[in-house]
Order: C-alpha cells, then sequence, then structure tokens
C-alpha cells in the first residue's frame, strides 16, 4: 500500500485540506509586502543640502534655491553639491547676505552637503534614507539593504530546506514565525544603520523559511486531482499580498510604523499554528507511525469519510512505513547521488535562477509607465490575477513542463520586443512591460509548484532549498545586470530575455508530473525514470511492427 491509496481513504482533498490552505494563507500573503518593501520603505524623496538661514517667505524659496545650489544637466537643482559663496542675483530680497564679495571669478566652486539635506515631506514622512541620511555617497548603503535581505533569504533557503527534511515542516513553520516576528520588531527600533542592516538580514533568513515549507505542506496532503487547483488557489495569496502593500504603503507613510504593520500579521500566524498538520507523508518516512495514524484519522473525521480500523491499523502504516528506504539525514548531496535525481536538480537550479533573474529584473527596472509609485504597485500586482488563470487552465490542459517552457519563453519575448520599441510609442511599452511582467509571475507560480511535484518526499524540502538558493542569487544579480546599459542601452532586456529563453528550453529537459503521484523515496524517482524509458521503447516497437 503506497501513501496515495491512504490518502485516498482518508480524502485526499475536503475540509481538512481548505483548511490547511487557508492556515497556510497567511506567510503566502506576508512574504511579498517584506520582499517588496524596499520599494516604500527605503525610497529616496527628492532633497537638497541643507541651508541654513532660509527665508520663511515661499514667494522667495526658488530664489534662494537658485543662489545656493548648483544645476544638474536636466535643469534640476542638484541633491548633492552646494555653493561655497551663494551666487549674487539681481533683482533680489534676500538680504545681504546674497553673495561674498570673496568669491573667485568665473563658475562658483561647489561642496558636499556638510549640514545635511533637506528632504521633501510631501510624499513620505520618514524612510530609512531619510532617517540616516542614506544618499548621494551613501546611496549605495540604501540600496545594498535589498541586497543584505535577499543575502539572508538565500541563507536561510538552505537551512530551512535542510533542517525541515530533518526535524519536520510544522515545527520549523514555528521556527519561521517566531524569528521573524522578533526580528522584523528589532529591526523597527532600531538606532542606527548597522542595527538595521543586520537585524534586517536576518529577517530575510527567517522569511526564507515561509518560502520553502509552505507549498510542500500543502501539497503533501493533497491528492493528484487536486494539486493544480490548490497549487494556483494558493499563489493568488501572493498576489494578494502585492496588491496589499500598496494599499499599506499609501495609508503609513513612516518606515517605522509601515514595518510594524507588515510585521505584526505574524501573532496570529503563531497561533494559528496549533491547527496546522505536520505531513503524514513526511512523518511515514521516518518511521513515527503513531503521529502520521492520528493526523490521518484526524483528516477522515473532517472530511467525513467512513475509515475502517484495519485500513488504518498501526501495522497497515508500519507496513507503508517500512516499504520506504528512507534517508534519516537528508543531505544536498544526495540531490546529486543518482542519476535521475541529478538531472532534475541541474535543470530545477537553471529554471529557477532563470524565472528569478527575469521576474526581479524586470520588476525594479521598469521605468516610464506613467503612474506613481502606488498604481504602478498596485497595476504589477492586478496582471498577476489573469497569468494564474492562465497557468490554472494551462498546466491542466499541456502539463506543467510545458506551461513552464511556455511561460518562461513568453517573458523572453516580451523583452525581446520591448528592445524594438521606441521611447516614442509609449503605450506599446507599458504593454510589453506589463505581459513580460504576467508572464515571469506565471513561470514562477508554476516553477513552485512543478518543483515540488518533481523531489520525492524525503528530499522535498532539501530539494526547494537548493533551488529556491540558486534563484535568489538570480534574483541578486538582475539589479546588477541593468548596469550593463552603460555599454548598450539595450543590453539589459537582451541579458534578461537570453536568460529566461535559456531556462524555458532546460524546462524541457523535465520529466512531466501532471496525474502522476508524488514521489516518496528516490527509488521512486529512478523506478519512474526506468519506466518511461521502457515505456518509449515499446512505442518504437510497436510503431516499426506497424
Amino acid at each position: 500500500m503506497a501513501f496515495e491509496e491512504l490518502l485516498h481513504q482518508v480524502g485526499g482533498f475536503g475540509p481538512f485540506q481548505l483548511r490547511n490552505v487557508a492556515l497556510l494563507a497567511l506567510p503566502r500573503l506576508l512574504l511579498p509586502m517584506h520582499f517588496l518593501l524596499p520599494i516604500f520603505m527605503a525610497a529616496v524623496p527628492a532633497h537638497h543640502c541643507n541651508l541654513p538661514g532660509a527665508p520663511d517667505n515661499f514667494s522667495h524659496q526658488d530664489q534662494w534655491l537658485e543662489a545656493h545650489l548648483p544645476r544638474e544637466s536636466d535643469g534640476t537643482f542638484s541633491s548633492c553639491l552646494r555653493f561655497i559663496h551663494p551666487r549674487p542675483l539681481s533683482n533680489t530680497t534676500l538680504g545681504g547676505g546674497g553673495h561674498s564679495l570673496g568669491e573667485p571669478e568665473g563658475e562658483p566652486l561647489t561642496v558636499a552637503c556638510h549640514q545635511g539635506w533637506e528632504y521633501d515631506r510631501s510624499q513620505f514622512s520618514s524612510t530609512i534614507a531619510t532617517e540616516w541620511d542614506l544618499v548621494c555617497e551613501q546611496k549605495g548603503l540604501n540600496k545594498a539593504t535589498s541586497t543584505f535581505f535577499f543575502a539572508g533569504v538565500l541563507v536561510g533557503a538552505v537551512v530551512f530546506g535542510y533542517l525541515a527534511d530533518r526535524f519536520g515542516r510544522r515545527r520549523l513553520l514555528l521556527v519561521a514565525y517566531v524569528s521573524a516576528l522578533v526580528l522584523s520588531l528589532a529591526s523597527a527600533a532600531s538606532v542606527n544603520y548597522a542595527m538595521f542592516a543586520i537585524t534586517r538580514t536576518l529577517t530575510g533568513t527567517a522569511l526564507a523559511g515561509f518560502t520553502i515549507i509552505v507549498l510542500p505542506l500543502e501539497m503533501e496532503w493533497l491528492d493528484v486531482e487536486h494539486r493544480t487547483v490548490a497549487g494556483v488557489l494558493s499563489s493568488t495569496f501572493w498576489t494578494g499580498g502585492v496588491m496589499l502593500l500598496a494599499l499599506v504603503g499609501y495609508l503609513i507613510r513612516d518606515w517605522r510604523w509601515l514595518l510594524l504593520a507588515v510585521t505584526l500579521p505574524c501573532v496570529p500566524g503563531i497561533l494559528s499554528f496549533w491547527w496546522v498538520p505536520e505531513s503524514a507523508r513526511w512523518l511515514l518516512t521516518q518511521g513515527r507511525v503513531e503521529e502520521a495514524h492520528r493526523y490521518l484519522l484526524r483528516c477522515a473525521r473532517l472530511n467525513g469519510q467512513p475509515v475502517r480500523e484495519d485500513d488504518l491499523s498501526q501495522e497497515a502504516l508500519s507496513k507503508v512505513a517500512a516499504g520506504e528506504r528512507v534517508l534519516q539525514r537528508p543531505s544536498y548531496l544526495d540531490l546529486f547521488r543518482t542519476p535521475r535525481l541529478r538531472h532534475i536538480s541541474l535543470c530545477c537550479m537553471v529554471v529557477w535562477f532563470g524565472v528569478n533573474f527575469s521576474y526581479y529584473g524586470l520588476s525594479l527596472n521598469v521605468s516610464g509607465l506613467g503612474l506613481n509609485l502606488y498604481q504602478t504597485q498596485l497595476l504589477f500586482g492586478v496582471v498577476e490575477l489573469p497569468s494564474k488563470l492562465l497557468v490554472y487552465l494551462s498546466v491542466r490542459r499541456l502539463g506543467r513542463r510545458l506551461t513552464q517552457a511556455g511561460m518562461l519563453l513568453g517573458a523572453a519575448l516580451a523583452l525581446g520586443l520591448r528592445t524594438l520599441v521606441t521611447s516614442e510609442m509609449g503605450l506599446w511599452s507599458t504593454a510589453l512591460e506589463v505581459m513580460g511582467k504576467g508572464f515571469c509571475e506565471a513561470a514562477f507560480t508554476t516553477a513552485y509548484m512543478f518543483t515540488s511535484e518533481l523531489y520525492p518526499t524525503v528530499l522535498r524540502q532539501t530539494g526547494m532549498g537548493l533551488t529556491a538558493l540558486v534563484g535568489r542569487l538570480g534574483g541578486s544579480l538582475a539589479p546588477l545586470a541593468a548596469l550593463l546599459d552603460g555599454v548598450w542601452l539595450l543590453l539589459p532586456k537582451l541579458v534578461y530575455g537570453g536568460i529566461a529563453l535559456l531556462a524555458a528550453c532546460t524546462a524541457l529537459l523535465l520529466p512531466e508530473t501532471r496525474q502522476a503521484q508524488l514521489p516518496e523515496t528516490i527509488q521512486d524517482v529512478e523506478t519512474k525514470s526506468a519506466l518511461s524509458s521502457l515505456q518509449v521503447e515499446e512505442v518504437h516497437m510497436k510503431q516499426s511492427q506497424d
């Protein structure tokens, strides 16, 4: 007896599974709100050097700035420099301190803003940039906060992926909740930039637990027929988080309170932990039969399935557990020990790198849409909704493999066509950017669902951890590729599209998992490969006989 047969007896899709999806919706909402939080938290408002003694009379403000600030090539006032000596202006009423007799002839010399900056507070009352003056020479530190955060996510993916396969999904989910709450509160209470950077990096490590635990914990309780609809449904919570962030960012303009607003939902998440079930699949692979028996009975009771005692007896479950040769201590090396697993792991690494690289490359380098910050964020969330529907329809008709390759190919074509559109064709440029974002999100949704079905239960979290690590590496490198516009303006778009095209071709090398049972052990993966080879040979033999 396999676990799929046990799941059929207790109900593979019912109130138990729906409650599980609902309980695990909160982490999916929180993830995009934290991942995209720097859009608002680290925003840099308009600023210029602090100019003591500026007149209160607003009618003279422009003349005062003209006297003290140089202009950039685009005609705007400099944000980082001021004149050593104020420029003399004719017909002004700024008082006798408008210029200095000791000013040298020619263009006045400029200096950096040693007395700090004045910020435009009309849109943001406070950001980390205005809190610690992370502008001009220090602007690199402002951008580095996102790099530090994703570095933490990268490390956390490895740590949580390994520990969840060794100690269980449910226990590590609680660790992720508590550590994310504590570290985010510490970030909001930071007294200096160093403290903020450290706590924010550790927060990324904690949040990585959500990225690789939630979906497998859902999938391992679902039967084959309902994995697709549940996977797409759970991914819509990410989209909800993207749109919700636009609303929260619009309502809360102080970065500390904004960080608190997206963190405090961890409290009800911790409380909901008591109703989240452990994966019975994982429990059986670890030989913990009594715990698996208890959860299976609970599933059958909530789903209203009459189960005979013999079907879920200790002896029956022990046979299921004994029939699976389990790795007691999973290792990342186990993902490369056998031929089929090695093939799957290498292909998934390329696909995840391409998905993240194109997604964050497009998301972080979109400009010229003619919308403000909040409208753009909302639009990018709304466009993800039809992409979810597209994924749902495609994976049911075409399968996971063709859907993954097709969505990446769509993203590559959108990015490629974008390079052919001139700046004067504003509507077409916006349409291609939005289409590319939709295809990238669809590829992301498919990747999570597809990858969780490729790896066996004993290595599922470890495999998700490895792919998440490579994916976050792609996300971290995506902003750096934007610097290639110094070589050629269109080169970044071509690089993003080229990587997406490579990932699309690689996805075609993966096995299809539509209507397939989740593999429990490494032997299941290798046996499936052998059966597939035999089936291909039989087809060739029949064709030759005909």
